[in-house]
């Protein structure tokens, strides 16, 4: 008998292995943190107020100490303060930023010996921000030749039956293929079994070294599916490697060659994804005409980037997309993941040579040129991908968007997030 569970359970053990998609760790105090505005937007110069809450069990924790900073996310506070909650709730100034941007508070309470944290922030004409990455000259030539490069390479693609994670209507392959710098591609393919020509989408992955395991519950859709990694190792060996290789030989990877833009790590990380597309285009299976790229994170950086880079692309779906704007810092403001430019590593990374590389990787260069509808998600709690830097990106997007805001979240998304973006998803490959 088939187990119509697998598919459901595939799916909840790859978000929890994905640090693009994982959900927070809940907690038996709750500290609330929420802007004025049930919007939390507002016009630059205007004024904005925090209420900071104090919960346990749903009920206000009376008489907490609590301690909260406010000032521009990433940057140093301009307000620091210790209050006493004596109803479990308060609302503070917080003041007005004269810039796009946003503004946040960050409030920790003590309860029973133990702190807990939260925040919130607020934006001030997010739809304005506009990006510091510069867009080189030579962009376009550095990516067409790169690609040129690419498709001199054969696929050679090698796929593998993995029976045990095949369903009733759903074949799943262990596949590799040939990349760019003689190196290999490997991912976790879903085919549905029925005889047919079906729409497919590229899974792209948030950051980190891991397994995966696919994306079979769309493939029951009627849908191929490709989930990839991009550290050219297979995808299916025991947890203990990946452990070793993110301690190890793969530590900081986006740091590497970040000093020389044709040997840095990401060059064959995008083109990889192109690749990807070429093995999924070339399938038999494959309808000829409705492909879809989406991921978060890293992932979401990676959508954007294959979008751009590839026409055979009809559409996207990006979770706050990092790698957006990281040049942030060297304007005085908040840059996106992996933040190159804050903290100590702006002493190691802030030089002319690693500069100009990122200009080549900076996903708002690639925004610039996306010509395809795209859906977008995030929140403006997120101290991974700042929001700043998110909007730097959006922005500059000229094709049709859309935004989906879930205000509270971190670097996290709820369920209705996702279901939301993969419904876009499957509508738009299907044309309903």
């Amino acid at each position: 008998m088939r187990n119509r569970s697998l598919p459901l359970l595939l799916l909840i053990f790859c978000l929890y292995l994905n640090p693009g998609l994982a959900q927070p760790v809940e907690r038996f105090v709750k500290v609330i943190v929420a802007p004025d505005r049930t919007d939390w937007t507002y016009k630059p110069g205007d004024k904005a107020k925090f209420t900071i809450s104090v919960l346990q069990s749903g009920n206000p924790v009376k008489n907490t100490l609590v301690r909260y900073e406010i000032g521009p996310e990433k940057m140093p506070a301009t307000v620091k303060e210790t209050k006493t909650l004596a109803n479990g709730t308060i609302s503070v100034e917080g003041g007005t930023m004269k810039d796009p941007g946003f503004l946040r508070c960050i409030a920790i309470a003590e309860v029973d010996g133990v702190e807990y944290r939260g925040l919130g922030t607020a934006g001030f004409g997010p739809e304005n921000i506009q990006p510091t990455a510069t867009d080189p000259a030579d962009f376009d030539t550095f990516w067409s030749e790169g690609k040129a490069d690419l498709a001199k390479i054969p696929l050679d693609a090698k796929m593998t039956l993995l029976p045990e994670r095949c369903t009733e209507t759903v074949n799943v392959y262990h596949v590799n293929i040939r990349n760019y710098g003689n190196s290999r591609l490997y991912g976790i393919l879903a085919m549905p079994k029925k005889e047919g020509r079906y729409p497919a989408i590229l899974h792209v992955p948030g950051a980190g070294v891991r397994p995966y395991f696919g994306d079979i519950a769309n493939a029951e859709q009627g849908i191929i599916t490709l989930q990839i990694g991009i550290h050219g190792v297979p995808v299916t060996m025991d947890a203990g490697v990946y452990d070793d290789l993110r301690a190890g030989a793969l530590s900081n990877y986006q740091n590497f060659n970040l000093d020389d833009k044709d040997r840095f790590y990401y060059k064959r990380v995008y083109l990889g994804c192109v690749r990807a597309n070429d093995f999924l285009t070339s399938l038999p299976q494959f309808d000829g005409s409705n492909l879809a790229v989406t991921g978060g994170s890293q992932g979401g950086a990676l959508s954007i980037v294959t979008a751009a880079l590839d026409s055979r692309v009809k559409g996207l779906g990006a979770f706050y997309p990092a790698l957006s704007d990281v040049t942030g810092y060297l304007h005085g403001r908040a840059g996106g993941w992996p933040h190159y430019f804050a903290g100590s590593s702006r002493d190691f990374n802030d030089k002319k040579d690693k500069i100009a590389t990122t200009a080549y990787y900076d996903v708002v260069n690639f925004a610039r040129r996306v010509k395809i509808p795209g859906q977008y998600s995030w929140g403006f709690n997120d101290e991974t991908c700042p929001p700043t830097s998110m909007y730097a990106a959006y922005n500059v997007i000229t094709a049709p968007k859309s935004l989906y805001l879930a205000l509270d979240t971190g670097h996290w998304t709820y369920p209705e997030q996702r279901d939301l973006m993969n419904g876009w998803l499957l509508k738009h490959l299907k044309g309903e």
